[in-house]
């Protein structure tokens, strides 16, 4: 059927444009996070409990937004979702407080919970749909959108204000918008019927043990989106404020960062042929393990920078392996399981690293990336059975 199989091209394409638009987004914002900081003259607890705010409102949309799927299709709530990422973002560089911060904070933390949940079940009927593995290609293009926010903030981080450079992502973000929405606004959502059979065939399997292996491989997707959150809000911060880096050198490191988790996403199914599911999780959390310690504690600019990147490639492929596992155990609900875990850990962790910034120092609370980036090592080993290779 030809006429489908034009419908499932032109959604993939609609759908990896909304990934990497998110990806974008949220990397224009982190790397000006050190000139809002100055700005609302916040400590770092207090840019900590701010940042808490974009969690507090992703994690409150994220449950809602699963009902709003059901009832409304996960295509149009994506659509709308991006018009609010869009306009949210322009806001922080308006407020002077940490206390105004955290409430802006709250509303651009809803719209991107909001649409991480509706692109994702949007991409998960596709994949069912094609019948094919085409998963991390969508979180690649994320990481490849964060690549480019974070290179085009490092360009006019000296030459624009970040307003202006927010306010800019905005018109980008409804550019987009306007171009990729209506395709996903036509095109119906597919959904075999195979899949709703296989889904209540995986509720009725959520034994105890089942239960436990898929928080367990949750607790992976945790670990890494732990790293990926901390990179994005605070790796910046880092090198400008322990390294001396301009604030356009700062930025790069994010997109370094989010250059090697572009490639290693890339690469990654040859890399899960070539060594399986549980090699591919313990080297990579290895590799992220020291790359993040060079990259923390390291006194060389350069040598920060090499540290991200191989943290970035080390990250790259354990929260997709987390979640495919989780959802060979129990279907569907064992990958939103393992879904809202990693994405509570990419949002929780950063105000843990601000708050472990003011006890100690920012170095040392970057240690702890690689401290669970090891943790996630182990529990591959652990798990080397029921991770199917």
């Amino acid at each position: 059927m030809p006429g489908k199989g034009n419908d499932l091209t032109r959604l993939r394409i609609a759908l990896t444009t909304f990934f990497a638009l998110d990806g974008f987004i949220f990397a224009g914002w982190v790397v000006r996070i050190p000139a809002i900081k100055e700005q609302t003259d916040a400590t770092a607890s207090t840019l900590g409990l701010a940042l808490l705010c974009v969690s507090a409102g992703a994690v409150v949309t994220m449950t809602l937004t699963g009902r709003l799927c059901r009832r409304f299709g996960s295509h149009p709530v994506t659509v709308v979702c991006a018009v609010l990422l869009s306009l949210s973002v322009a806001l922080p560089p308006l407020t002077h407080s940490a206390a105004a911060l955290g409430a802006v904070l709250l509303f651009f933390g809803a719209a991107y919970g909001g649409i991480n949940v509706a692109f994702n079940s949007a991409a998960v009927d596709l994949v069912t749909a094609l019948r094919r593995p085409v998963m991390p290609s969508f979180h690649a293009a994320f990481s490849l959108g964060g690549m480019v926010g974070a290179g085009l903030g490092a360009l006019v981080a000296r030459s624009l204000s970040p307003t202006r450079h927010l306010l800019g992502l905005t018109v980008v973000g409804l550019l987009v918008t306007a171009l990729a929405g209506p395709a996903l606004l036509r095109i119906e959502p597919p959904a075999p019927p195979e899949r709703i059979t296989h889904d209540a065939e995986a509720r009725r399997r959520m034994a105890p043990r089942t239960r436990g292996l898929v928080f367990v491989f949750g607790l992976i997707a945790l670990c890494t989106a732990y790293g990926e959150g901390a990179l994005a809000d605070w790796g910046a911060l880092h090198l400008e404020q322990d390294l001396d880096a301009s604030a356009g050198v700062a930025a790069v490191g994010y997109s370094c960062f989010a250059l090697a988790m572009t490639v290693g996403r890339l690469s990654g199914t040859a890399l899960l042929e070539r060594l399986g599911r549980t090699r591919t999780v313990v080297a990579g959390g290895a590799t992220a393990a020291a790359g993040m310690l060079v990259g923390a504690l390291a006194n060389s600019l350069w040598a920060a920078l090499l540290g991200f990147a191989i943290a970035g490639l080390g990250l790259a492929n354990l929260f997709p392996v987390a979640v495919e596992r989780a959802g060979a155990l129990a279907g569907p609900s064992g990958v939103a399981t393992a879904s809202t875990l990693g994405y509570g850990g990419m949002l929780l962790g950063p105000p843990a690293i601000g708050f472990m910034a003011d006890w100690f120092s920012l170095p040392t609370a970057l240690t702890s990336v690689a401290a669970l980036a090891g943790i996630a090592a182990v529990i591959g080993v652990a798990t080397r059975k029921a991770g199917g290779g």
